[in-house]
Formats: C-alpha cells, sequence, structure tokens
C-alpha cells in the first residue's frame, strides 16, 4: 500500500505511463527504415507508343495519381516485343510502388499461347487494380441480311464457310474472341486476319468481309455514319456507350461468352502489399469521380475496379478461357 508523497509520485507515473500507451496506439507505426509512400515521382510505364488507347489510360491515371498523391507521376513509353520490354523493365524495377506497368487483357492472351516470358507474367507482376473496360462490338455491313445476333447464326448455319470475319491480326483480342463465338454458336464462319483494327474494319465497311468484332472506339465513328451496323457488345452487361444494343449473351442466351477489353494496373512481384492496398485505394477513388468517367467515355471506355485479389483471379481464370480456346481451335500466333 502507498502512502504519502511517495504514493502520489507513483499514481502521477502511472498516468503519465497511461496517456503514453494511448498516444502510441492512435498513432501510425512508423519504424525506423520505413519511407512514406509515395516519397518521390511515380513513373507509368505503356509498352506501347504515344497516342493509342491504353497511352490515354494511362495519361488520364497520372494526371489525377499526380492530384491525389501530391507528388509527380510520370508516363513512360517501352515500346517494343508485343510490350514484353516494359513488362520486363518494371518486373526489374524496385518493388516500392514507383514503378507501375499499365497493361491490356490482351496480356492473358500473351500467356494463353504459352510462350516463357509471357507465362511468367504472373510470376514477376502483382495485379493492383483493373482501371477502364468496353467491351468489343459485333459489327456487320449494313448489307448483311441479319439485323440480329440470331439472324446472324441462322444466315451462318445455312450458308457454313461462306460468312467471313475480319480480326486485327492472327492471335489478337477479335481473333480470339471471334473463335470463341464459332466454338459457342457452332457456327462456321472464315476469320479473315489484317494488319490492324483500321484496316479490318475498312474491309466490313467496303463489304469484302461481311463482320467483325471491333474495338469499341474503333466502332463508334463509323457506327454513328451509318457505315456499319451493330448486332451486339461482347460484355457482360450493356454498354453504357451503347445503352440500346444488347450482349451476345442476352441475344443469343449463351454463357461463357463475355469478354471486354480492359486496361490494368501492376507493380513488381515483391511490391509490399501495403503498398498495392494503398494504390488499389487511390485507382478506386479517382475511378468513382464524374468528372473520370467522362474522360473515359470519351475514350470509348468506362471505369471498372477490381480489387488485387479479384484483379488476380480475373487474369486467371481469362488464361484458362482462352488456353481452352486455342487448344479447341489449334490456333496460333504469328
Amino acid at each position: 500500500m502507498m502512502h504519502g508523497a511517495s504514493g502520489m509520485r507513483a499514481v502521477e507515473w502511472i498516468r503519465i505511463a497511461l496517456a503514453a500507451a494511448l498516444c502510441a496506439l492512435s498513432a501510425p507505426v512508423v519504424f525506423a527504415d520505413a519511407v512514406r509512400f509515395p516519397s518521390r515521382a511515380i513513373t507509368l510505364v505503356v509498352g506501347f507508343a504515344p497516342g493509342g488507347g491504353i497511352d490515354a489510360n494511362a495519361r488520364l491515371l497520372a494526371a489525377e495519381l499526380g492530384r491525389h498523391f501530391g507528388q509527380s507521376v510520370i508516363v513512360e513509353n517501352r515500346p517494343g516485343a508485343g510490350s514484353r520490354i516494359a513488362n520486363d523493365y518494371v518486373a526489374r524495377a524496385a518493388p516500392d510502388g514507383h514503378t507501375l506497368l499499365i497493361a491490356p487483357a490482351a496480356v492473358t492472351i500473351d500467356m494463353a499461347f504459352g510462350k516463357r516470358q509471357d507465362a511468367q507474367f504472373l510470376r514477376d507482376l502483382a495485379p493492383v487494380s483493373t482501371l477502364s473496360t468496353a467491351p468489343m462490338v459485333l459489327v456487320v455491313n449494313p448489307a448483311v441480311a441479319a439485323d440480329n445476333v440470331r439472324e446472324l447464326i441462322a444466315l451462318a448455319r445455312a450458308r457454313p464457310g461462306v460468312l467471313n470475319y475480319a480480326s486485327s491480326g492472327p492471335g489478337t483480342t477479335p481473333h480470339l474472341y471471334g473463335e470463341l463465338f464459332k466454338l459457342r454458336t457452332g457456327v462456321q464462319i472464315v476469320h479473315i486476319p489484317f494488319k490492324g483494327t483500321a484496316p479490318a474494319i475498312s474491309a466490313v465497311m467496303a463489304g469484302e468481309v461481311q463482320m467483325t468484332f471491333a474495338p469499341m472506339a474503333a466502332a463508334l465513328p463509323q457506327l454513328r455514319a451509318g457505315r456499319l451496323r451493330a448486332l451486339a457488345t461482347t460484355g457482360s452487361a450493356r454498354s453504357k456507350l451503347l445503352p440500346d444494343v444488347p450482349t451476345i449473351a442476352q441475344a443469343t442466351g449463351l454463357r461463357g461468352i463475355d469478354a471486354s477489353v480492359w486496361y490494368g494496373v501492376f507493380a513488381p512481384a515483391a511490391t509490399p502489399p501495403d503498398v498495392i492496398e494503398t494504390l488499389a485505394r487511390a485507382v478506386a477513388s479517382i475511378a468513382a469521380t464524374p468528372a473520370f468517367e467522362r474522360q473515359l467515355l470519351a475514350l470509348g471506355l468506362e471505369p471498372e475496379i477490381e480489387s488485387a485479389a479479384r484483379f488476380d483471379a480475373l487474369l486467371r481464370q481469362e488464361v484458362e478461357r482462352w488456353s481452352g480456346v486455342i487448344r479447341d481451335t489449334g490456333i496460333r500466333a504469328e
């Protein structure tokens, strides 16, 4: 039992100790070697030349991330080898969240083809978050005698091997989706590859090819001008950009036929989970703003946010699906 002045001093020391403990609990934990993130400029690496859809996504995100974090955010284009140069550069960067990759959905097709470097993508890079998405649009030349997907399927079944579909090249997303469409519907349509999206769409408008699965941004101007007719979109839900056009799943009742083009953010594989979470929350916050959505819609895209875990699951699901299409059709990338 404590008495007198010494007892009062002991009680006072206990009060001081309790107050210090409460302050420690409410304050952020900072270790001697910890550094606040981000502590310097962030670099968003793009594996393609400036000017394309992925570059536009990166520059929109860079501007908003800079405002969000109060740090400079730089877009660095490292084109070449089908984006593998950029992938490898980010994979080898310091795993601290300051060097990130912006990559398209096509990386899952590259992985499905199983080339060594592509197969290592999910080993070397950690998914942070998806950013934006857009379905492809099944478009036909206006002269094609089909006003909806069911009529197109019936026409293709009545004339097997006569209808053609264009793609932007072997092993591209429109090519793989065209083969998925054939597998799910049982139609026999012929793949005609072109060297890029623009020549593929031009061939459909000229009537040289009857149909294609076109990127939303490339299809919209031609649809508005009446040079193409949209029968359906390939996503899991109707697009805000073409709300009156059904999805292929809605039009046919088929399952496992939805697929969209998306863009996502990746970090080096060893990046700490708390840094990935900080980045993911920042992307989600940015994508939720009406101003950012308006900017994406102007590019033919919509915001699409998935957590790191859900993004990882999406990647693996898409690799499995495209691997199945490649296996079942025997197609090859050139």
